[in-house]
Formats: structure tokens, C-alpha cells, sequence
């Protein structure tokens, strides 16, 4: 019986050392455990809290944008036109020299026309004859000797002489190959002694004063090309390599659905000849300057939906979708989705995800 006393006291002993003795260590005021540390750098789910990026930033502002459009262009002719007979014949004279200067006007060439000169010759006989009659048959007319109808039919066969008679002379006329205009002749394609037709090319004949630039630009700025707007273009064919000024003078009504590039035409002068039809010319046209937001080109994320850029708000990188225009090798316009006084992030965006933690970088 004292043996179990014995025990019983020594287990009460313990419990009490337990309960009063032997507490926990956040319970007596001790140091914490050891994972303690380990949870404080926990998120509310219990996940490692990432410490925020580091990144720069740049200010949006308005800067003005001098919008300068690039393009190639070609030297084409004022005015081209293949030198070609209006009617079938041998050709007996060719009155040109290759790269020579020809007249509005001038002879160009001419076509055997002595059948039509015979066929002139003996109607302007039957033309005398006719002249003749009708003078006698007015005479009997006014002294009533002949009837009106009488009258009228001799009158109306030398009407028809003289009607023939001019379309024979419109027939000499087209014997005669003349230039159109002034210009350059080109290289000849026929001889002296050719039997030509209507699709016979002789020459090319081109006028190089002024000369006329070809050139497009893309569809996003058609409504902002004008007529008389002045442009410049150089070219590796001008040894001096200097800009030309041209004036714009004419816009396609339509834009190349393949290419979607509107066509432009201007018009530059050329006294010297040193511009010659077919040369490649890089043209620069000035469209009016703007006052727009412009982001260094890093800024700008390209995404399956279009672009993005990265903003801090409240010490967090929000996403912003962005609309942009024009840019070079620097910075980038920034038409919509931007608004003044936006710091967008410029740096370490690879590693930024969405309403990730950042810190500004002082400078």
C-alpha cells in the first residue's frame, strides 16, 4: 500500500512539473522556434514573397515629332511616246539622228505618197472643169434659161470635188510623221526603205525637261499628303549627291490593295539633263509636325494581341496596352493607351510579371 502512495505521488509531481515547469518556449517568453524565421517570409498563402525589381523608369511627356517619310522612287519622262505612222507605206526619208533634239512639229519622217499626189493632181483638174460649169449654169440661172435643180446639181458636184480634194490632203498629211512635242529622240528601230504600218515603231521620243518622280508611301499617311507639298530626293546618278527639290502634282485616287501603299507623282526640272528616266532616287517627304507621347523603344512589348508596356503604379508593374505610330532607332510614338506623366518601365522587363513588386531606381 505505501508502494502505490509512493507512485501515485511521484506521477502527480510530474504532471505538475509539466504544467508549470516545463513550458513552451513563445509561451515563457523564450526565443521562438526555429522555423519561425522561415514563415516570416511567407506569403498570406503560405508561398516565398519574391522581393521586388529593381527597374528604371522614363516619364511619358509630349514631344514634337518632325514625321520625315522615307521612300524610293524612279525618274520617269514628262512626256514618252513611240514615234508610229498613221497610215502603210515605204518609208523614203527618216529626218532624225538618234539622241538628237527635236521641235513640237518637226518632220520626223515621211512615207512614198506618189499615188496620192497623182490622185490629187487629177482631181483638182476635174475641180477646174467643175469651177467652169458652175459659173456658166449661174450665168443661165439668173437669166432663167435653166431650171433651180439644174443649177444645184452642178453646184453640188463641185462641192464634192472640193471634199474630195481635202481628203486626199488628209491623206499627204499622214504621210508626214511629225513630233508631238519637243524631246529626245531614242534609238530608231527602222531604216530608210521599210515598208511601215500603223504598228510600225520608228523611235521613242521623250521629253527629260522637267522630269517627273514616281514614288509611294505607306496607306497610314494618304490623308496627310498634299498637292503642291514640296519633297526632296537625291540620287547615286548626280555626282554631286545633293537633295533636289520637287513638288507633288499628282496622288493616285486609290491605294495598291497588294501593297497597301499610296502612289504619288512629282515634278522637278530638269535644264542640265542630268536626271535621266529610269534612275533610282530616295525621296524624303516632310509630313507636318506633330506634338505626341514618345517612349524609348525598349519600353514597347510585342504580344499575340498587339503591344504592351509596363507602368508603376502604387510600387507595381501594371500592363498597359499601346497603340504606336511612327519611330526610329530610339524611341517609338505612342498614339493611344498612354497618358502624361506615366513612368513606364524601361528596364528589366523580361523578368517583370504582372502587378510584380518593383522599386524605382534612384539616379
Amino acid at each position: 500500500m505505501r508502494t502505490f502512495l509512493i507512485i501515485l505521488g511521484t506521477i502527480g509531481v510530474l504532471a505538475l512539473g509539466k504544467i508549470y515547469i516545463f513550458k513552451k518556449p513563445e509561451q515563457a517568453g523564450g526565443p521562438p522556434p526555429a522555423n519561425a524565421a522561415v514563415n516570416k517570409g511567407k506569403d498570406d498563402k503560405g508561398g516565398s514573397k519574391p522581393p521586388a525589381v529593381s527597374v528604371d523608369v522614363y516619364v511619358a511627356a509630349l514631344q514634337t515629332i518632325e514625321n520625315d517619310i522615307m521612300s524610293s522612287g524612279t525618274i520617269m519622262p514628262n512626256e514618252e511616246v513611240e514615234i508610229r505612222p498613221e497610215t502603210s507605206g515605204r518609208l523614203m526619208n527618216l529626218y532624225i539622228k538618234e539622241g538628237t533634239f527635236v521641235q513640237r512639229g518637226q518632220l520626223i519622217a515621211k512615207i512614198k505618197d506618189t499615188d496620192l499626189q497623182a490622185q490629187l493632181k487629177k482631181i483638182q483638174f476635174e475641180e477646174i472643169l467643175a469651177k467652169k460649169m458652175e459659173e456658166r449654169q449661174r450665168k443661165l440661172l439668173d437669166i432663167n434659161a435653166i431650171s433651180k435643180d439644174e443649177y444645184d446639181i452642178t453646184a453640188n458636184k463641185l462641192n464634192t470635188i472640193g471634199a474630195d480634194i481635202e481628203l486626199i490632203k488628209v491623206g499627204l498629211e499622214k504621210t508626214e510623221v511629225r513630233s508631238p512635242f519637243s524631246g529626245k529622240i531614242g534609238l530608231k528601230s527602222i531604216s530608210e526603205g521599210a515598208y511601215l504600218s500603223p504598228n510600225t515603231t520608228i523611235a521613242t521620243l521623250v521629253q527629260i525637261n522637267p522630269v517627273k518622280v514616281d514614288f509611294t508611301i505607306p496607306e497610314k499617311y494618304s490623308n496627310e499628303v498634299k498637292l503642291g507639298q514640296l519633297v526632296k530626293f537625291t540620287t547615286d546618278g548626280v555626282q554631286t549627291n545633293a537633295e533636289i527639290n520637287a513638288k507633288i502634282t499628282a496622288i493616285d485616287p486609290k491605294i495598291d490593295p497588294n501593297l497597301r501603299t499610296l502612289r504619288i507623282r512629282a515634278l522637278t526640272a530638269n535644264p542640265a539633263g542630268r536626271l535621266i528616266p529610269g534612275m533610282f532616287v530616295k525621296v524624303n517627304l516632310n509630313l507636318q509636325a506633330s506634338r505626341s507621347i514618345m517612349v524609348p523603344t525598349e519600353a514597347i512589348v510585342p504580344i499575340l494581341k498587339g503591344k504592351k508596356v509596363f507602368v508603376v503604379e502604387n510600387g507595381k508593374a501594371i500592363e498597359k496596352m499601346v497603340e504606336t505610330g511612327i519611330r526610329n532607332d530610339r524611341v517609338i510614338q505612342v498614339t493611344s493607351g498612354l497618358a502624361v506623366g506615366d513612368s513606364i518601365i524601361v528596364s528589366g522587363i523580361m523578368a517583370l510579371k504582372k502587378e510584380a513588386a518593383v522599386k524605382v531606381k534612384k539616379k
